[in-house]
């Protein structure tokens, strides 16, 4: 079977249980992510503090994705995203009750992103690791637009609209049921098929996987790989640039649009419509004009999306450069998501995919502050400042990204989900 041949089959469906429970986690993603900032703004007016709730989201990133990362390469995946989303919905209880017994503090709702930011780096790291066990290197383009498409269209069309809805009419029913879309997922990821989670510990013919490689050999492979390395690094500014710019967008919609609070969450969703159809066309887009050059043109639109947002007070004219931007972004996950799947062995993709996400989302929390103190000049000039380094990154870096072409091939003969190893030499 060719290539392509494969690429349009079904994608299976331990994939699609797997895809069952990421919705379930989305939706209840969707609303915290949503109620979380509003519920922040009834307890403080700081842009600097708002920012910085927003900065502790991706701050487990750097405490834990590299221990999450080792973790996944160790044990039962199914097991480990069922704890971390168990995690998620005591967390999301424990908020309901503080803001029911009017106990809640902006600093007990830092510690409570804190903790639900922790059981993210789990789950999130999790599904990236799992899906190449359930699909082909020909279909991974497919399925991470699939996962994309549906974590946009249940967070942003479903559960950030009903999150604006449920805060209006009580601050802390929103919660209860971000909890228990957590619950939910908790009990549908354990359908997923046991060999897909344990993959990397069975190997390809279900006996005992060889020894696992040591962190250091992890490291070793990224760092002497060196488009990856580029790849990594230029990723790693870019999400900090778009961190910086977006730290206060719940205070730029409320105040510099005037925008009732029950209204956000349909903005948003008209902003996660450009994401929604850049994350539907993306791997259509890779197939008809090559990966490198769908990469490079995402980058640069997503950074022209947000500059655009920084140059305009017009809530429509500003809404709709949001939206390209959010159409960019999608557009680049989806490819980018891919290609690390099909390079990286999967033996090592736990770590790997920690290491890469605590250095991408590790400056992150900085840059989010940062943008914070910035937006206390004015609410938009983080998105000047940050759409702009993000346009010029991307034409600095045109010839790294057209070579992602060459680089992110994959074998037309390879039709089955396959357990990569590492090359010899670079275990310890």
């Amino acid at each position: 079977m060719t290539a392509p041949a494969a690429a349009k089959t079904g994608l299976g469906a331990g994939f699609s249980r797997l895809w069952t429970a990421a919705i379930a986690s989305n939706l209840a993603d969707g609303i915290g992510r949503t109620a979380v900032p509003l519920i922040a703004t009834t307890l403080t007016h700081d842009p600097a503090l708002i920012a910085g709730l927003t900065a502790v989201t991706f701050l487990p990133w750097l405490l834990f994705g590299i221990p999450a990362g080792m973790l996944l390469d160790r044990v039962d995946r199914r097991i480990a995203m069922a704890v971390a989303n168990g995690l998620r919905f005591a967390v999301a209880a424990l908020v309901a009750l503080l803001i029911a017994t009017d106990a809640l503090t902006i600093w007990s709702l830092y510690g409570c992103v804190l903790l639900f930011g922790l059981g993210e780096t789990v789950f999130d790291n999790a599904t990236t690791t799992v899906t190449p066990s359930l699909v082909t290197r020909a279909q991974l383009d497919r399925a991470n637009g699939r996962m994309q498409s549906a974590e946009i269209v249940v967070q942003n069309f479903i559960a950030t609209p009903i999150a604006g809805f449920l805060f209006a009419a009580a601050i802390g029913l929103p919660l209860w049921l971000t909890g228990a879309g957590f619950l939910i997922s908790a009990l549908l990821v354990l359908s997923i098929p046991v060999a897909a989670a344990r993959v990397h510990q069975l190997g390809a013919d279900g006996e005992e996987a060889a020894p696992r490689p040591k962190l250091g050999a992890v490291v070793r492979f990224l760092w002497d790989d060196r488009f990856l390395r580029k790849m990594i690094i230029l990723t790693s500014i870019t999400a900090s640039a778009l961190s910086f710019a977006q730290g206060s967008v719940v205070l730029l919609l409320l105040q510099t649009y005037a925008l009732p609070p029950s209204l956000v969450g349909v903005v948003t969703a008209v902003i996660g419509a450009g994401a929604l159809v850049g994350a539907l066309i993306a791997s259509g887009l890779v197939a008809r004009f090559g990966r490198g050059r769908v990469m490079y043109v995402a980058i640069l639109v997503s950074g022209a999306g947000i500059l655009g947002v920084g140059l305009t007070g017009n809530v429509v004219v500003g809404i709709l450069a949001y939206a390209i931007g959010a159409f960019g972004v999608a557009v680049w996950n989806v490819p980018w998501g891919a290609l690390r799947q099909a390079i990286v062995p999967g033996a090592i993709l736990g770590r790997a995919m920690g290491i890469v996400r605590t250095i991408g989302w590790g400056l992150t929390p900085v840059a989010t502050v940062l943008g914070g103190f910035v937006a206390r000049i004015d609410l938009r000039l983080p998105f000047l400042i940050g759409g702009a380094i993000v346009v010029v990154l991307a034409l600095i870096a045109t010839r790294l990204l057209l070579s992602a072409g060459r680089y992110g091939q994959v074998e037309e003969e390879n039709t089955t989900p396959e357990v990569q190893t590492i090359p010899e030499g670079t275990a310890s």
